[in-house]
This record gives C-alpha cells, sequence and structure tokens, in this order.
C-alpha cells in the first residue's frame, strides 16, 4: 500500500545545501564549551578529512561526534540546539528542496548529526513529523559521554519501522547516499529540484522564520572560517580593550572623528533635532534595540550625554558607559515616575521593545513611552558586524561590550525621524498602544523589518528557558536579606 502524501528527505545535503555538518558541530563546541574546544575539534579537520577520502565517514563523524561534546551537560547541548544552531541552519535551507518537501502531509527527516541537535529546529520550522538520527549517550549524572548510540544501518532500520505498513510516497536524497532506506520509496528523487513556483495546493511558501537566536559567531564556522577567528581573537582583544579605553576617557564630540581610525564607522541619515532649553521637559528618543551600545551611539552623534533607560545590562557595563543610565524596574508605576524626573531634568533614550533582536523583526512596544510625554523622536538604530554578535541572553552578559570592539569593523546606522506631530500622540486622545504601534510601525518601515508581538518574555522563553525576570533588589539590600537570614545562627 502505497501512502500518497509521505516523504523522507536526507537534512544535509538536500534540505541543507552543505552536507557537511562540521561547522555545526564547531558550533556546538564554541557556544557550549569555549575557545579550547573550538580550537581542538579544528585541528581534528584534517583527521576528519582523511577519513572521509578513505571511505571511513561514519568514524569521522565519530570523532566529530566525540570531540564536539565528550564531558558536556546534555542541557548545554540542548540550549545551543533551541538558541543557536536554528539560524544557521536557516540560512542554509535549500529553497527548491524545501517546496518539494512541504508539499507532502507526512514528512520525515534522516540526519546524521545526534538527533538532539537537529530536531527541535526540524520540527518548529519546517514542519516535519518525525526526526530520526543517532543518540547521543549520557551518563546518570547528565553529561554526554561523546559516543552515540546508532550507525547508518541502525538509523536505516529506524526510518523502516515508521513505514511498516505505508511505503513512503517519495524519498529526497544525494546520489552519494549511504543510507539503505530510500529502497522503500516508491519514488526518488536527486539534486537539482526543479518545482513549479506556480502550483501553491500543499504547499507551504517559505519555512517558519527563525526571530530569535543567540551565540556570538556571526559567520558559520566552517573550517577556513574559524581559522580565521581564531587568527583575529588575540589582535580583536586587544583592539576592544583600546576602543574602550578611548570611548571612556575621550569628550563624546570628539569620538565620532576618531571612531574611523580604529576601523568603526556611523552612518548618520535625517536631521538631529537641536537641543532645547528654556523647556520643563526634555526630548524623548525612541530607539529601536539592536545592541547594548544603541544609546551610546545616540549620544555620539548628538554630541552630548543623553541619559539612557536600562534593565538587565551587567553592573559592568554600567561602569564602562560614558553615558548615565537609569535602571528600571519592570514596575509599571516606578518607571514612570523615574521616566518622568529624568525627563523633567533633560533628553532621554528608550528602547520599549525591552530587549534586543538581531533579526530583521521589530518586538511589540511598550507603551510606557507614550503616557509620559509628548515630544517623540523615533530614532531607527541598525548595526552591522563580521565575527561576534555583542548580544546574548544565555550568555554573560558583562562581555557584550567587549565583543562588539573585537569586530574588524563595526558600523552602526542612525535615522532620525521627524517628532511626531501632536494629533500623532497622547495628548490627542490617542491610547498610548496605538502611540506605540505607530512609532513601532514608522520604525520597521525606515528599516524594512516586520513588526511582531512577541516580547521580551517570548525571546528568553525561546533562547533561555526562562522570562528573561531580573530582580530589581539591589546588591545591597540582597546582601542584608542574607545576613538577616543567618543572623539568628550568628547570636
Amino acid at each position: 500500500m502505497v501512502m500518497e502524501n509521505s516523504i523522507v528527505s536526507e537534512f544535509e545535503g538536500i534540505l541543507l545545501k552543505d552536507s557537511d555538518p562540521f561547522s555545526y558541530f564547531m558550533l556546538v563546541a564554541f557556544e557550549a564549551s569555549g575557545l579550547i574546544r573550538f580550537a581542538l575539534l579544528l585541528l581534528c579537520w584534517p583527521v576528519i578529512r582523511f577519513l572521509d577520502a578513505l571511505g571511513m565517514g561514519d568514524a569521522g563523524l565519530k570523532l566529530m561526534v566525540f570531540v564536539a561534546t565528550a564531558g558536556l551537560r546534555v542541557l548545554e547541548i540542548e540550549s545551543v540546539s533551541r538558541a543557536v544552531l536554528p539560524k544557521f541552519f536557516m540560512d542554509d535551507i535549500d529553497m527548491e528542496a524545501w517546496r518539494v518537501f512541504s508539499r507532502y502531509d507526512k514528512r520525515v527527516v534522516v540526519t546524521k548529526m545526534p538527533r538532539i541537535m537537529v530536531e527541535r529546529f526540524v520540527k518548529e520550522h519546517l514542519r516535519a513529523d518525525e526526526v530520526v538520527g543517532s543518540e547521543l549517550v549520557v551518563n546518570r549524572f547528565g553529561f554526554a559521554t561523546g559516543l552515540v548510540n546508532g550507525d547508518i544501518g541502525f538509523i536505516s532500520s529506524k526510518v523502516a519501522k515508521l513505514f511498516v505498513d505505508d511505503e513512503p510516497s517519495l524519498g529526497l536524497r544525494r546520489a552519494t547516499s549511504s543510507f539503505q532506506f530510500f529502497s522503500i520509496c516508491n519514488e526518488q528523487m536527486h539534486p537539482p529540484f526543479i518545482t513549479d513556483e506556480n502550483c501553491h495546493d500543499h504547499q507551504l511558501l517559505r519555512p517558519l522564520p527563525v526571530i530569535f537566536h543567540d551565540g556570538r559567531l556571526v559567520m558559520r564556522p566552517t573550517p577556513s572560517t574559524a581559522l580565521l577567528i581564531l587568527s583575529w581573537m588575540p589582535l580583536g582583544i586587544l583592539l576592544a580593550i583600546i576602543r574602550i579605553i578611548i570611548g571612556v576617557m575621550l569628550p563624546l564630540r570628539i569620538i565620532p572623528y576618531v571612531t574611523p581610525l580604529f576601523g568603526g564607522k556611523i552612518i548618520v541619515k535625517g536631521k538631529p533635532p537641536s537641543p532645547i532649553s528654556g523647556s520643563n521637559s526634555g526630548v524623548l528618543f525612541v530607539c529601536t534595540h539592536r545592541t547594548l551600545m544603541d544609546p551610546v551611539v545616540l549620544s555620539t552623534v548628538l554630541m552630548r550625554k543623553i541619559p539612557a533607560v536600562t534593565y538587565s545590562i551587567s553592573r559592568l557595563s554600567e561602569i564602562l558607559s560614558p553615558i548615565p543610565t537609569v535602571r528600571l524596574t519592570r514596575m509599571r508605576e516606578v518607571d514612570a515616575q523615574k521616566i518622568k524626573h529624568e525627563l523633567s531634568k533633560g533628553d532621554l533614550v528608550v528602547c520599549p521593545e525591552g530587549t534586543t533582536c538581531r533579526e530583521p523583526f521589530l518586538l511589540r512596544f511598550s507603551g510606557l513611552f507614550a503616557e509620559l510625554t509628548d515630544r517623540i523622536v523615533p530614532v531607527a538604530m541598525n548595526y552591522r558586524v563580521g565575527f561576534f554578535h555583542a548580544t546574548t541572553a544565555g550568555g554573560w552578559k558583562a562581555l557584550d561590550p567587549i565583543f562588539f570592539f573585537m569586530n574588524p569593523r563595526p558600523v552602526y546606522e542612525v535615522t532620525f525621524l521627524n517628532q511626531l506631530p501632536a494629533e500623532a500622540t497622547c495628548s490627542s486622545g490617542k491610547s498610548p498602544h496605538d502611540v506605540a504601534n505607530y512609532v513601532q510601525r514608522i520604525l520597521a518601515a525606515t528599516l524594512g523589518f516586520e513588526c511582531t508581538n512577541f516580547t521580551r518574555k517570548d525571546k528568553y522563553r525561546v533562547l533561555a528557558g526562562n522570562d528573561g525576570t531580573v530582580s530589581c533588589t539591589s546588591l545591597v539590600d540582597q546582601v542584608k536579606k542574607v545576613v538577616s537570614t543567618f543572623k539568628p545562627f550568628l547570636q
């Protein structure tokens, strides 16, 4: 019996353009462990290639798995698979293969990588029903041993068991595939895939996009890219230290002239507003949030220190910041009073998304800023970096400025929009929600981004498995609380 709407596809070399999974193991090594394991796996690459040339590709794959995962907690590998790998998988998707794959109702994906690395992406973004791959061997303490259960034959038998009664309608495979289950498919296809773009029946036009992703590396670490990153690291750290020292010591009005000398670039579009004196309220600059550098770059462009409201930046970032920061509590009334107080003293910067987003999407804007002033200037911020991302959800936020300045040529784009007219603010009777949505739309249109209703909590649930809430209690208060807890035992 033939099932009309079932398909089995290889992941590497079919749904992904690249048939070599080495770079994805490099990502696991870097993000879940660190630079030493990253370098060690790169050193193993010639051995892996040699084994592959001898027809021992399975042994090379096992070596990759061992070096990348041995000794890691499974939770760390799951975290990388959830927050880091999907972005790189999506960038390598073969859209022609996807169009064929998406036409079928029952979809099965087969991978050479351990299932844990692939399953989340394939099920959530490619809408697959089943994922078949090898299984990492985990000890009783929750650490990966570096070994896997399941070779090519084992994986092939697992696929066959999924179709005991029904043969799959189609199998997508590489011409050199070593998987043995394709013989049960009613029909087989090899790349390149030719599809009719005008045919939309049972066809999902695009995979579900990756909106949130984490990790420090911008580029997929192929062997050549990984070698370039490792070679740049020492110089990058030195350059970051120099840039940070210059940023902290020099006056803001000088920094725009010094920045190009150290590889940086700031592109300014639109007309920055002039400082207004003699007013009882400052201008509220409402910015898109790309990195923690947004308010600093804005102050640099305006050549004056403008305080910025913050929430979860590290204490180190606050210390290094060349501009004043105002830490919010996420308690609406308290935060409203803080923002009103700062506006009574002058201009202020706010990022109503509440957190950064790397992809071309804007998160939902909080309407709090619209309630507090009618003098609103939207500012579209965007940036480009080559090697390292300057934001993290699950990593150490104190390193954010260092990673930003480690990039060879960081570029920032600042686009000033006109101040909102009175009829577009709450003074004309509009609700804060409507004003926030309007500002989000015009900023998205300026950047060519898409608006979403996702929030900070959505981002952290996807990337870190929590809602992103941080304690609003100061360090001193936390110490007092600990002392008071143990005080009875000390008397």
